[in-house]
């Protein structure tokens, strides 16, 4: 392993080779909506506008665009979901559980996971030291369990960025899966000497953030990529693959881009050779799969 391998001095076990989802299917898709705010004084590092402000000046305009997602775009999200009777891994800031306890608590009521996504975007695990990092980690969880109800059983930090000690801190906290690493198309165990974790890798193929705020594509190449990743999947893929469609609350809580989501929540629904479920539940499934080797 490399120096900045994030599963340094730790045992990572794969799936086997015929692992199979529930259900039997080959294929699995997991919804995932992401519901975020930064700190005060700080604001998202994107927005519609493609003309920076001076470095250090409140960009108010990027401010108000990212307030869409608690004022409208998460009510838009969750009726969506509910009329395709789909359940979601939802990432929640600890700021929103603080702000927005009502819509965190629906979100948790109606069927979805809320999975811990820091205290804040600009709360990131790489810039903390150890001690930052664990309080982060006390402060995000006690927040979301306060809200709902129910404690955080994953994490996945702002921009999937850990820090070198991440993974391990979050087993020894008690989670029971993480979302900071793209290095795979599958889940795999990871085990510490004192404790495990199941890496979730997250996929970007299918993510408003960079589809449509980066790189300026229309909401429908959302659709046309996840259509493609099917047909591959289907035509050229002989093993286990998964993939999450993810959107924002501030991006794609508007149109056209949740009619694109609901669009891929549509053709998944309604094919009989894909399992549709939260991490949470994947991971339940992968633990018995990745325990008995």
């Amino acid at each position: 392993m490399s120096a900045l391998d994030i599963h340094k001095d730790a045992t990572e076990i794969p799936l086997a080779d015929n692992f199979m989802w529930p259900g039997g299917k080959r294929i699995a898709v997991f919804f995932r909506v992401s519901f975020e705010w930064w700190s005060d004084q700080a604001w998202p590092g994107i927005g519609p506008m493609g003309n920076p402000i001076k470095n250090g000046v409140p960009d108010l305009n990027a401010v108000g665009w990212a307030e869409y997602g608690h004022r409208r775009g998460i009510q838009r999200i969750l009726a969506v979901l509910a009329r395709n009777d789909v359940k979601a891994s939802v990432n929640v800031s600890g700021i929103m559980a603080e702000r927005y306890p009502e819509t965190v608590a629906r979100i948790a009521a109606e069927g979805h996971e809320v999975v811990a996504h820091s205290y804040s975007m600009d709360v990131i695990p790489i810039y903390l030291s150890k001690q930052e990092e664990l309080d982060n980690i006390e402060r995000t969880t006690e927040l979301i369990e306060k809200a709902t109800g129910v404690k955080p059983k994953g994490w996945i930090s702002p921009r999937s960025t850990p820090s070198l000690r991440s993974p391990r801190l979050l087993a020894e906290c008690g989670f029971e899966w993480h979302g900071d690493t793209l290095n795979d198309d599958m889940p795999y165990l990871v085990k510490f000497d004192n404790g495990s974790i199941v890496a979730f890798p997250n996929s970007t193929e299918v993510n408003d953030l960079p589809l449509y705020m980066r790189h300026g594509n229309s909401p429908r190449i959302y659709l046309e990529i996840f259509q493609d990743w099917l047909e591959s999947a289907r035509e050229r893929e002989i093993g286990p693959v998964k993939i999450d469609p993810a959107i924002h609350a501030h991006v794609f809580g508007r149109q056209p881009g949740l009619s694109m989501y609901e669009r891929v929540i549509e053709t998944a629904k309604a094919a009989d050779d894909i399992w549709i479920g939260t991490r949470s539940q994947a991971v339940a499934h992968v633990r018995t799969h990745v325990g008995a080797r």
